[in-house]
């Protein structure tokens, strides 16, 4: 699809390709970066691409200069704003909703405040930031970042925003990486996956459309199979992998990550539907890992780490004696030249990779995830 900004903008760098050459381009990347496992004759799945407009979350820069706004996205290898109307990538909802978006920012940097630096008064107002926007499945969720002081006109222009625009269901604002505070929730924020409804806090990470989402999961039903029985999902995020897991009511899950705040949501979750097999807890897989003994049980491991890889987690689980090692790893990776370490080592540690598939969530992008079943010797 063509995009007024497709030569200026950094999002899609790939956008100028047409459909067959881009394709070919993302296979053969991804069969050169795999090249590099230490296994001869892999089985490579039918990779899966995602269309376009299926971008159901973004995060967009703001300025304001001179009254008036620009919202947007950088140029390409450059921190200039590009300001745009729409976007290509984005779900319809979302492209619909920018207008309303930059009218409330316009009326929100435009609000002079008042605060005290030292000894002395300064006015003044909203300056830059970034505001993120999810669609969920019951509407449209908005997450406000900036470092200005948020003040009680601030809070009743956003509740303005919020209650006259009936798609927007949650405004949150917050400084970058610290937990935000919700100023107006007419509902809670939900996504759909495996018929259940997930609850989603506010700024959480999630995969970039349903369809890509779907396609992971897709996968890593189809490498579990008929392996039952206690089964790890770590770095598990919203529980992307967990919920359809559970499903089998065979299996008991075990849920690990480090966000206490998106813990919390996905425990709430669980506890509302009444969902019998996933434990959740807390641990920071990248300090302390699950080890070796801890591990012992596990019939399989699903593990989807940060861009950084599991190194310190994988390294625990090829150390695991070969008798008690779990039958299955299933690896998902946002991060090929990470996964290739994460994979090396599980190879040297007893496991053989035996298909590994890539989805092409970030379309037109570089960027694309992968999915690989390994099988312990």
């Amino acid at each position: 699809m063509n995009c007024t900004y497709q030569n200026i903008c950094g999002g899609c760098p790939l956008r100028k390709l047409n459909s067959e050459e881009y394709r070919r381009r993302k296979i053969e990347r991804f069969q050169k970066i795999i090249g590099n496992i230490k296994q001869e004759n892999i089985a490579i799945g039918e990779p899966v691409f995602i269309a376009d407009g299926q971008r159901r979350r973004a995060e967009f820069t703001f300025q304001y200069y001179k009254g008036i706004v620009s919202l947007g996205f950088n140029a390409a290898q450059s921190h200039q704003l590009i300001d745009v109307a729409e976007c290509a990538a984005l779900t319809p909802n979302l492209n619909k909703i920018l207008p309303q978006v930059r009218d409330f920012l316009q009326k929100l940097c435009a609000i002079k405040s008042k605060q005290k630096i030292k000894t002395k008064f300064v006015i003044s107002n909203i300056a830059q930031g970034e505001i993120w926007l999810t669609e969920a499945a019951n509407g449209i969720d908005v997450l406000l970042e900036t470092d200005e002081k948020i003040t009680l006109e601030h809070r009743m222009e956003i509740c303005d925003f919020a209650n006259q625009n009936s798609e927007i269901i949650r405004v949150s604002v917050g400084k970058k990486n610290a937990r935000p505070e919700t100023i107006v929730e007419k509902s809670k924020p939900h996504i759909n996956i495996a018929g259940y409804e997930v609850f989603i806090p506010a700024g959480t990470f999630l995969q970039a459309s349903a369809a890509g989402e779907k396609a992971l999961t897709d996968l890593v039903l189809k490498y579990i199979g008929d392996t039952v029985g206690n089964i790890a999902d770590l770095f598990c995020g919203v529980g992307t992998f967990s919920y359809p897991l559970a499903q089998n009511l065979k299996n008991k899950i075990t849920a690990a990550d480090s966000s206490e705040e998106l813990l919390d949501c996905f425990q709430k979750t669980v506890n509302f539907l009444t969902i019998p097999n996933i434990k959740i807890c807390k641990k920071n897989l990248f300090k302390y890992p699950f080890d070796a003994q801890e591990l012992k049980g596990f019939v399989a491991v699903v593990f989807d780490p940060p861009r950084a890889g599991a190194g310190a987690q994988v390294q625990q689980i090829a150390s695991i004696n070969q008798a008690d090692k779990p039958q299955k790893i299933i690896a998902v990776s946002c991060n090929p030249h990470t996964f290739i370490n994460d994979a090396n080592q599980l190879l040297n540690g007893g496991f053989k990779l035996n298909e590994i598939t890539m989805v092409d969530q970030f379309v037109y992008a570089e960027h694309f995830e992968l999915v690989a079943l390994f099988e312990k010797l």
